[in-house]
């Protein structure tokens, strides 16, 4: 099955449905992207790797889209891409290591 059969395609007409249902809020999720996003004390660059990998870890399809071509928008080597996306999987994985300890525990 691939996924356009399991996602609907991004599309403006769909953006404008969201924002017509609840307009205000959009308005606000919107504009608190804009500034999670704008150059600070990280680059704009550095912040969408960290979004890249963040969005591999919430395995959200629309996230992995645009973020990653945000981040070569932003200058990101197809390399630094990849290798956000393998700290995003250990870090995934790490977290099961260590959340074992809770299952260690209730086995007691």
């Amino acid at each position: 099955m691939k996924s356009e059969d399991l996602y609907p395609k991004a599309t403006k007409e769909l953006a404008d449905k969201r924002s017509a249902l609840a307009p205000e809020m959009m308005e606000a999720w919107s504009n608190f992207s804009k500034t999670v996003f704008r150059e600070g004390a990280l680059s704009e660059k550095t912040k969408q790797l960290i979004a890249v990998a963040v969005a591999h870890v919430t395995q959200c399809p629309y996230c992995i889209r645009s973020h990653t071509r945000m981040a070569m928008r932003k200058g990101a080597s197809r390399e630094e891409i990849m290798e956000a996306i393998w700290v995003a999987a250990e870090m995934r994985s790490g977290a099961a290591t260590a959340h074992s300890a809770i299952a260690l525990d209730e086995m007691e």
